[in-house]
C-alpha cells in the first residue's frame, strides 16, 4: 500500500489537505486586502472555474457523476461573495481594482456606464427571474418525486432480487446508488437558493458600490461630480460584469444538470442525436424559410440562405433514414430465412425448476405488489429462514400464475412435478385454536401446513377471535406458512450435486484445507451429496459444514460406506442435534426393550438401499404397532418424544419406521451431548407370541 501511495500524483495524496486550504483561503479573502494584480489573478480563476464546471454538466451523462455539485456551488458562490468584498474593497478606497475589471468596464460595454449598467441589469435579472427561479423549481419537484419514488423502486429491487435476476451484490449496490440519488436531489434543491441568494447579493453590493463611491469621490477623494460618477460607475459595473458572468454560467450549469434524465451520452450528443432524427421537421422549416424569403420586405438572401442549408440537410437526412431503413429490413429477413432452416430447438424443455408456486388468478394480488402484495418478500423470507435454521441454499423460488388452478388454489411443485397444494380465501383471516377444542363462526377449512381443523372468518371478526385465543392469519402467511415447511421437509430434494459445491465454495474461502483434503481426494462430491441429503432428511441442520466435512474426511479413510459416514457427520453434530431436540436442557425419550434392540440387531442385513432389518411381517408390524403405542402414550401427556436407541441399529430402525412415522426422530446414544438430562417416557418392547 505505501508504494501504490508513493506512485500517486500529489495532488491526488493530498487532495484533502489542498481543498481544506483552499476553502479557508477564501474566508481570508474577505478579511485580507489584495493588491489589483492578485486579484485580477482570483477573477480569471473564477471565471474559468465557471467554463469548467458548465462543459463538466454538458459532458456527463448521469447526475450522480456529478454529485459533488450541490457542496462545489456553495463553495464558488463563497468564493465569488469574496472577490466581490475584496474588488469593493479596492474600489472604494483606491478607486481602482485592477486591469480585468477596468478592462470589462470599459472594452466589454464600450466605455459607457449607461449601457453597462443596463447589461448587468438584464444578465441579473435573466440569472435572477429565468435560470434560478426555473432550476430552484426542477429542483424541488425532482426532489420530491425521487423520495416519493423510493419505496416503488427498493421494492422493484427486491422483487428482482427474489426473482433472481440480480445477485445480492448488484442490489446492495442498487440500493446505495437509489440513496445517493435521494441524497442529491435533496442537496440540489437546498444549493439552488445559494445562486438566488448571489443575485440578490449582486444587485445590492453594485448599488453600494456606486453610492459608496460617490460619496467617497467627493469627499475624500476630491473629485467632482461627473468625475466621481463616471469613474466609480465604471468600476463598481466591469465588477458585476466580471462576478455575474462566472454566475450566470454556474446558474445554468445547475440548471443543466436537475433537468436532464440519465443517457448514455452526453447533451451534446443527445441535441444532434434527437434533433437530427426527425429530417421532416427540416423539410417544413425549410418551405417556411423559403416562403419569408420571397417576402420583399424581408431580408431575402439571408432567409434563402438558411432555407437551403436546412434543405440540404433534410436531404442528406432523409436519404440516410432510407439506407438504414434498408439495411434493417435485408437484416430482418436474413434473421427470419435463418431462423426458418435452423430446427426447433427444444433444448429448453428440459430446464425444469427445482421449485415453482403456481397460483390462481384470484391470489395474483397477493404476489403483486402494486395492488399491495407482499408474498415475493415472504418467500425471500422463507430463503432467509431455511437458509438459518437448515443451512440449506435454496435457489429464487418462481411464483406464476395458472388459470387452470382453481381461482384460490395453489400448488407447489418440485422439479416441475406437484407436491403440495392448498387453497386460500383472499380477504379473509384463517383461525385456528391451538387447544383444539373450540370453533368459531366461518368457512370450516384444514389448515394446509399440517392439517389442522381451521376456520376461514370476516375481517371484522378478527378482534374477537384474538381475544378468545385463536390464532388469526392473513391468506399470505398462510402459503408462507406452508411454503417454508414444505422446504424442510424437501431439503433432500432441493440440494442438489450444483447447490453442494457452491455451498463447498464458500467454505473453501475460509477452511479451503477441509475442503481440498476432502472432495476429490477422499470422496466424490456426489458422496458428500448424499450424506448433506440423509441429514436433511430427518431434520438435521448442515449449517456446521465445516464440523461435517472434518468429520466425513476422518471417517472416509476406513470406509466409504455411506450410511457410515452419516452416522460419523450426525456425531459431529451431536451439540446441534442435542439442542434442536431439548431446548430447555431436558429431552423426553422413548427407549427399545434391550431384548427388541438385540433382535434388530441380529437382523440387520446390509442391502441395495443400505443396512435394513429384515423381519418377518407380523413381527415387524407388531414392532410399528408397539412403537405407535408408545408415541401416543408421550404425546397424551404432553411430549414431543423422540426414540433414543444404539448407533447400531439407529439407521435401520428409521427405514423401518419411516413410512409410518415420517416426523418421528430417532436418536444415537452418541448424539445426546452429557450436558442434557434424559427422561425417559416410555419403551418399546418385543413381544412373542
Amino acid at each position: 500500500m505505501p508504494l501504490l501511495a508513493e506512485r500517486q500524483p500529489w495532488t491526488k495524496r493530498y487532495a484533502d489537505l489542498i481543498i481544506a486550504g483552499l476553502i479557508i483561503g477564501i474566508v481570508l479573502l474577505i478579511i485580507i486586502p489584495l493588491p489589483p494584480a492578485v486579484l485580477d489573478f482570483f477573477l480569471i480563476i473564477s471565471l474559468g472555474l465557471a467554463m469548467v464546471i458548465i462543459l463538466i454538466t454538458l459532458f456527463v451523462t448521469d447526475a450522480l457523476e456529478f454529485s459533488v455539485f450541490p457542496t462545489l456551488l456553495l463553495v464558488v458562490t463563497l468564493y465569488r461573495l469574496a472577490l466581490n468584498i475584496s474588488s469593493t474593497r479596492l474600489i472604494l478606497s483606491q478607486a481602482d481594482a485592477g486591469q480585468v475589471i477596468a478592462a470589462f468596464g470599459q472594452f466589454v460595454v464600450g466605455g459607457s456606464y449607461i449601457v453597462g449598467f443596463i447589461v448587468f441589469l438584464i444578465i441579473t435579472l435573466v440569472q435572477f427571474v429565468v435560470i434560478t427561479n426555473g432550476s430552484n423549481r426542477v429542483a424541488e419537484v425532482t426532489a420530491r418525486f425521487t423520495l416519493d419514488a423510493m419505496p416503488g423502486k427498493q421494492m422493484a429491487i427486491d422483487s428482482d432480487f427474489n426473482a433472481g435476476l440480480i445477485t445480492e451484490q448488484e442490489a446492495r449496490e442498487r440500493r446505495k446508488r437509489l440513496q445517493r440519488e435521494a441524497d442529491f436531489y435533496g442537496a440540489m434543491d437546498g444549493a439552488t437558493k445559494f445562486v438566488r441568494g448571489d443575485a440578490i447579493a449582486g444587485l445590492v453590493i453594485v448599488f453600494i458600490n456606486i453610492i459608496g463611491g460617490l460619496i467617497i469621490g467627493l469627499t475624500v477623494m476630491g473629485m467632482n461630480v461627473q468625475q466621481a460618477l463616471t469613474t466609480f460607475t465604471m468600476l463598481t459595473i466591469g465588477d458585476g460584469l466580471v462576478t455575474q458572468i462566472p454566475a450566470l454560467l454556474v446558474s445554468t450549469a445547475t440548471g443543466i444538470l436537475v433537468t436532464r434524465a440519465a443517457s448514455d451520452a452526453s447533451f451534446g450528443r443527445d441535441v444532434s442525436r434527437q434533433f437530427l432524427n426527425f429530417p421532416r421537421v427540416l423539410v417544413v422549416a425549410t418551405g417556411i424559410l423559403v416562403i419569408l424569403g420571397l417576402i420583399p420586405a424581408m431580408p431575402n438572401l439571408l432567409f434563402l440562405g438558411m432555407g437551403a442549408a436546412l434543405g440540404f440537410l433534410a436531404y442528406n437526412l432523409s436519404r440516410e433514414e432510407q439506407r438504414r431503413q434498408a439495411a434493417l429490413e435485408e437484416q430482418e429477413a436474413a434473421q427470419a430465412q435463418e431462423q426458418k432452416r435452423e430446427p426447433e430447438n427444444v433444448l429448453t424443455y428440459f430446464q425444469v425448476d427445482p421449485l415453482v408456486v403456481e397460483i390462481g388468478y384470484n391470489l395474483i394480488p397477493l404476489a403483486s405488489e402494486e395492488q399491495g402484495g407482499d408474498l415475493l418478500y415472504r418467500v425471500a423470507a422463507v430463503r432467509r429462514q431455511c437458509a438459518q435454521e437448515l443451512g440449506i441454499y435454496v435457489r429464487p423460488i418462481r411464483i406464476r400464475d395458472n388459470l387452470q388452478l382453481k381461482p384460490n388454489s395453489y400448488v407447489f411443485k418440485l422439479r416441475g412435478v406437484e407436491a403440495a397444494q392448498g387453497e386460500l380465501m383472499p380477504g379473509r383471516y384463517l383461525a385456528m385454536d391451538p387447544t383444539g377444542d373450540r370453533q368459531i363462526r366461518g368457512i370450516a377449512t384444514r389448515e394446509p401446513t399440517f392439517g389442522l381443523p381451521a376456520w376461514w372468518i370476516a375481517p371484522e371478526a378478527r378482534e374477537e377471535a384474538e381475544i378468545n385465543g385463536f390464532t388469526v392469519v392473513d391468506p399470505a402467511t398462510v402459503l408462507a406458512t406452508h411454503l417454508s415447511e414444505f422446504v424442510k421437509r424437501q431439503g433432500h430434494e432441493l440440494l442438489g450435486r450444483q447447490e453442494v459445491q457452491e455451498l463447498l465454495d464458500v467454505v473453501k474461502e475460509k477452511n479451503p484445507a477441509v475442503v481440498e483434503e476432502l472432495v476429490p481426494n477422499l470422496i466424490s462430491l456426489g458422496e458428500v451429496q448424499k450424506v448433506l441429503q440423509n441429514l436433511l432428511k430427518e431434520r438435521v441442520p448442515i449449517r456446521d459444514l465445516v464440523s461435517v466435512l472434518e468429520a466425513l474426511a476422518d471417517r472416509a479413510r476406513s470406509s466409504k460406506d455411506e450410511d457410515a459416514l452419516t452416522e460419523a457427520a450426525r456425531k459431529a453434530l451431536a451439540r446441534t442435534i442435542s439442542r434442536l431436540h431439548a431446548p430447555d436442557g431436558k429431552i423426553r425419550v422413548i427407549t427399545l426393550h434391550p431384548r427388541l434392540e438385540q433382535k434388530l440387531v441380529d437382523a440387520v442385513q446390509p442391502t441395495a438401499l443400505g443396512a435394513f432389518p429384515v423381519l418377518e411381517p407380523g413381527a415387524a408390524q407388531k414392532v410399528i404397532q408397539n412403537l405407535g403405542t408408545a408415541v401416543e402414550r408421550a404425546k397424551a401427556k404432553g411430549y414431543a418424544p423422540v426414540v433414543l436407541c444404539s448407533s447400531r441399529i439407529r439407521l435401520p430402525l428409521r427405514r423401518l419406521t419411516e413410512r409410518h412415522f415420517p416426523h418421528l426422530s430417532i436418536l444415537a446414544l452418541q448424539e445426546i451431548t452429557p450436558q442434557v438430562d434424559v427422561e425417559a417416557v416410555g419403551t418399546v418392547t418385543w413381544d412373542e407370541d
